[in-house]
This record gives C-alpha cells, structure tokens and sequence, in this order.
C-alpha cells in the first residue's frame, strides 16, 4: 500500500485497488506511488490475486475494500481499479460488475473475453500498452469502441513488451482521472489544477507534432478536447485536431496502424489455430506440434532478422503473441493435471522466446509429472544456467513438489550446488 504523506482522516480520498496477473502487488504501487503522492489517491496492491479462478480474484477484492475502509477514509465516489494483463481483465469486470468504479487503469489488455464494454455501465477508461505488447491490437481497437459506447477514456502507448507502464504514464493517468473526476462532479472543481492540467496536455500534443508524431499530436489534442470540454475553453485543441486531420501523412499514418493490426492477425492466424486444435482433434499430435514449432521458429527468426523498424516491430509483437497463447495454454492443462499436453505447450512457447525462465520452469514441471525424467533434468538445467538470481533458483527447486519423483538423481541433486 501507498498512503500518500498529506493523509488526514479529516476528508475523504480517493483510492486504486491494483491487481497483478502474477500476485506482485508491490510492482505497480512502486510504478504508481510517484503519481499516488502527487495527485493524492491512495493505492493498494493485491499480493493474493493472480490469474486463475475468479473467486481468487473477487475474495482479494473484497479483502482489500474491507480493509481500507475499515482503516481509512475512502470517497467511494472516487473508487479506481487498475490492473495488467489478466489483471486488467479483473480490474475491468469489477468495475462492470460492481456498477461503483469512477475509473479504470488498463495495462496490457482490456476488458474480459465475452464481456465488451457497452453503454449500460460506463467508467472512465485510462488505458496504456507497450509498443511491443503482444495485445497491442487488442488496446488499440478497445480505444476505439470506448468511444462509439460513451466511455470517457484515454490511450497511451510507451516503448517496450508486455508489462507495467512506466511512472511518467501513470502520472498521466492519475491527473487524467482528477480532470474527469471534477468534470462529473466527483470531486470539487480545482482552477488552478485544470488550467495546469490543460497547458501540460497542449504542451505534449506540440512536442509529438514537433518531432514528426502528427498522428500522436491528433489523438492529444482530441483526447484533450474531450476530457476538457465542460471544465475549460477546448477551441484550440478542436481546431488543431481539426487541422491535423486533414492532413494527408496523418492519413497515412493510421492507415498504416490499421494495416500493422492486420498484419499482426495474419501472421499469428495458422499458428493460432494449430495451438487450438491440438487435443481437440484426431490428427497426429506429434507431426501437429513438429510443424507448428518450425512455423513459430520461423516466424521468430523472421523478427530477428528485419531491418526496417516498422515491420520488425510487427513481427515482435506476432512473437510474443505466440508465445503468451502456448504459455497460458500449457499452463491450462496442467492445471487441468494434463501434464502431456502442457510439455507440448511449453516446448512450443519456448520455440518463441528461448530463453524465457518462466516456460522452462514450466516445461521441467510438466516433464516431471510426465514422467519425463531426461526432459525435466535438461529444462531444469537451462533454467538453473539462465536465471541470474541462483538462490530464488534453488529455493524454487526445493519447495517444487512435482520433483519429488527425481531428488535421488545425481543429475538432480547436482542442480543444487551453488
């Protein structure tokens, strides 16, 4: 938890319930406690809630609102979510659910599958992804339906892969929602904040135009626009969005984001398609999985190998994709105590990043279940090589139950000298 430092119970404030894919809830409030201490909200972190069951999700939900409003003074009108990944998911289903959110905070994704955003229940919508998200599509197109539905909201894209957004967006966000906030009555009208409010966002849209990011500066100033309109004078930022609009390389530029997304759908289409079937269908699995895991190889080194920035960062983006759809899914069965199916999975998500620490622990547990004792020993060696914090290592190779079967191997108890 963030109290920031001017807290007195003697008025109400504001609070952001966080919550992380990973149950990690120190890693956004540490992103979020600069802004929190700015803008006075209160933010707390969920160490329980993880992806997974959705009764996990709503008890750690609970769990934090009880607190917080057994120890502090909360304006309920004034009661955020926020939430990366499958984080976002329950941040956003809360607040459909609950009918009680002023805003939510998206990272990384957008809202449940199966449960869009429609006009019955609107909130403020603060949305953020990175440049090399694999869900970049998915956030991008979100924007737009937030309008046609009549959500407020707001997009920012930062540099980087699928992760927290950096303190300067949540910045962002925060005084984002105060605008809102005040708009809707939610909170009392502060003249000189919205007049700073408004200078800076002018500021930003006049440095993306500056520096050649004219489709940028139009999403500012038309973002600014809406969120200012009712609160201050927006002609400026209606007239320079209108400018930009006409402009033909404006044009261009979101014609060429339609056509990344469309590219990303494409490249990521059949190899989709042939993680869904496998199990599903009475093919060979073994000559399923042989040809998928040489189209994802592909398809990486293609990334690797691009030149032209635009299109290797398309390409990133596919991996990644591949990667996140084979990891959840491996994940699923052995969930599902289908330790076969997982070891497939995880081998396929490693074919997309092959050093990733998370899919070979993943794969040495799914083989030991297996009873694949030489696949499990060689993932765990990649794992112990490539992990540069040895001890979480081994702590992690000891409190691992599923190895319980091959302790006694000298290959085994060789993984734990240090």
């Amino acid at each position: 938890m963030y109290l920031p430092s001017q807290y007195s119970p003697a008025k109400r404030w504001p609070i952001v319930y966080v919550f992380d894919p990973l149950a990690r809830g120190n890693v956004p409030v540490e992103r979020m406690k600069q802004a929190a201490e700015r803008y006075g909200f209160i933010v707390v972190g969920s160490n329980n809630s993880r992806n997974g069951p959705w009764k996990v999700e709503i008890d750690a939900a609970q769990a934090m609102s009880d607190d917080t409003h057994t120890r502090f003074s909360i304006d309920d009108g004034r009661v955020y979510f926020a939430g990366f990944s499958g984080g976002a998911r329950v941040a956003s289903h809360i607040a459909q659910v609950c009918k009680c959110a002023a805003g939510v905070l998206l990272n990384g994704a957008g809202f449940p599958i199966g449960r869009p955003p429609t006009r019955e229940s609107t909130f403020a919508v603060f949305a953020a992804v990175g440049d090399l998200d694999f869900n970049y599509p998915e956030v991008t197109r979100l924007d737009q339906t937030l309008g046609q539905v009549g959500f407020p909201h707001a997009l920012r894209y930062f540099e980087g892969p699928h992760q927290w957004a950096p303190a300067e967006v949540m910045n962002e966000a925060f005084a984002w929602f105060r605008i809102i906030a005040m708009k809707e009555s939610r909170e009392p009208r502060d003249e000189s904040f919205v007049a700073a409010e408004h200078q800076a966002f002018g500021v930003r849209a006049q440095a993306a135009e500056q520096s050649g990011d004219v489709y940028t500066a139009l999403r500012e100033y038309r973002e600014a626009a809406a969120a200012f309109d009712g609160t201050a004078d927006t002609t400026a930022f209606q007239r320079e969005a209108a400018r930009l609009a006409t402009q033909k390389n404006v044009r261009d530029a979101e014609k060429r984001q339609k056509q990344e997304l469309e590219e990303q759908d494409t490249l990521t289409s059949d190899i989709s398609g042939a993680l869904n079937s496998f199990g599903q269908t009475p093919t060979d699995q073994t000559g399923l999985q042989s040809q998928t895991e040489r189209r994802i190889i592909d398809l990486r080194e293609r990334a690797e190998h691009e030149k032209h920035a635009d299109k290797a960062r398309v390409l990133r983006r596919a991996v990644a994709n591949v990667f996140a759809q084979a990891l959840e899914a491996g994940l699923d069965r052995l969930g599902s105590k289908d330790a076969d199916a997982a070891r497939s999975y995880f081998q396929l998500a490693l074919a997309a990043q092959p050093d990733s620490l998370w899919a070979l622990r993943s794969l040495a547990t799914a083989c030991a279940i297996a009873g694949d004792r030489k696949g499990a020993l060689e993932a765990l060696r990649r794992a112990k090589a490539d992990d540069p914090d040895k001890e979480a290592f081994l702590y992690w190779l000891r409190m691992q139950e599923a190895f319980t079967s091959i302790r006694s191997d000298p290959k085994f108890r060789a993984l734990n000298d240090r």
